[in-house]
């Protein structure tokens, strides 16, 4: 079942965490305090890695101490030949180029309010670089759908303060797209939008884009169509679901100044139909992304990934159709306070590289909003706190041991994946949680 998308946003019911998650501590050394699922301005400081027993597995090891001897000169060649630079000295790591902060954020809000929280939101990581901003053109009614310019522009002013940011928008192609609308109903609507009906609404949204200086815009069109939840749902007449959908691509690329992105987006699994059967062909499609929720109950990660239509066959799907993923919708769900599934799903992204990811972050899916989880909010925050130095490949667990917990802290089994960042070992500390509670 799909999230509802709104000015009003319903959540859906969640397990119920683990009592003790309720607050849970960092211990990398002095300094690193207890973290509860959301401090209003956490002071959290960046952590301090104590010396370990191997080198850091994204620290490249320093070379030989020794000099490299001068290049020896070609009598022939008039020029004094060039000198080979001495190796650094023993000790000094060899320089990394810079990488560029993965382009994630989170959905915090639809309007003003969303834009607002995301300084805070980058504060409770530490001051790590959110790169994405999320929200949904509400789909009441057509004039919405149309993108109001105040809505709009506050959204493009954020977009435009840095030039790496991103302003990804989910676009309903339907109004009245949460009212439960009959297969029937949806059947005449989507053939209406494949006749062309309703493009002029498509190009008044693309020329308000363009007029506020976001032409780059990603944009998720009709998002969840495999499902049952939404008015634009593909199910009831896949093809002319998929005529509408490249009529909607034609009218918005039509608008001169335009550079729009379009992310074709169902929800992970089968579903109400096989969200192969919605896709609309190549040359309308720039992104293939997949909404992920940690359900249903029982799921594992694995099953997840392996399942018909799940993650592993958008990966391969995009892959053949030599198209970028995304991930517009992600986090926890069916089974509540799930640190297994933040961690693999963190892992998943960094070894698959999406084009951006973003958190819903609204209970019953969310680990900052959301004071829910505790367990799950603590993988996710230690896995972005330090977004600079994160790996940039999958996760390789090390042999280290890591340094044994602080007084009275007892250890916590996250998996190899957090615990492979050198010097950080998360634990428990009873008298915390207690005192949260």
């Amino acid at each position: 079942m799909a999230p509802q998308h709104g000015w009003t946003r319903t959540g859906r019911l969640a397990v119920t965490a683990v009592t003790v998650a309720a607050a849970m501590a960092l211990t990398s050394g002095p300094g690193f305090a207890a973290v509860t699922a959301r401090p209003a301005h956490p002071p959290a400081p960046v952590p301090t890695p104590s010396p370990v027993t191997t080198p850091s597995p994204v620290t490249t090891p320093s070379p030989s101490a020794a000099k490299v001897p001068a290049a020896t000169p070609v009598p022939s060649v008039s020029k004094p030949p060039k000198q080979v630079p001495s190796a650094p000295a023993t000790g000094t790591p060899a320089p990394t180029p810079r990488q560029e902060t993965p382009a994630y954020g989170a959905f915090l809000g639809s309007d003003a309010l969303g834009v607002a929280r995301i300084a805070s939101f980058s504060d409770w990581l530490g001051g790590a670089e959110v790169r994405v901003g999320h929200t949904y053109l509400p789909g009441d009614r057509w004039s919405n759908i149309e993108g109001e310019p105040d809505f709009l522009q506050v959204w493009a002013d954020w977009r435009r303060a840095k030039d790496n940011r991103m302003f990804v928008l989910n676009v309903p192609m339907q109004e009245r797209n949460e009212e439960n609308l009959s297969d029937a109903a949806v059947r005449v609507l989507l053939r209406q939008g494949a006749a062309g009906e309703f493009d002029q609404h498509f190009r008044v949204l693309a020329q308000r884009l363009v007029a506020a200086k976001v032409p780059d815009t990603v944009l998720v069109l009709g998002w969840e169509m495999n499902g049952t939840t939404y008015t634009h749902r593909c199910g009831p007449d896949p093809e002319a679901w998929k005529t509408y959908w490249k009529r909607i691509v034609t009218v918005m690329r039509s608008v001169p100044g335009q550079r729009f992105r379009f992310d074709f987006a169902p929800s992970r699994g089968l579903d109400a139909v096989a969200w192969t059967r919605c896709y609309p062909g190549d040359d309308t499609v720039d992104i293939i992304g997949m909404d992920a929720y940690d359900q249903p109950r029982g799921l594992s990660f694995d099953e997840q990934v392996t399942e018909p239509y799940g993650l592993r066959a958008q990966v391969d799907f995009a892959k053949s159709h030599g198209k970028p993923i995304s991930y517009p919708e992600w986090g926890l769900f069916r089974n509540g306070d799930n640190p297994v599934y933040m961690r693999r799903m963190l892992a998943w992204m960094d070894q698959h590289k999406p084009v951006y990811n973003t958190l819903t972050d609204y209970c019953p899916h969310g680990v900052w909003e959301c004071n829910r989880y505790s367990l799950s909010s603590l993988v996710y925050r230690s896995a972005l706190f330090s977004s600079a130095g994160r790996p940039t490949g999958p996760a390789t667990p090390t042999t280290s041991v890591p340094r044994p917990p602080a007084t009275g802290c007892s250890p916590l089994d996250t998996g190899d994946w957090l615990q492979h960042w050198p010097g950080v070992l998360m634990c428990l500390r009873p008298e915390s949680w207690l005192r949260a509670r």
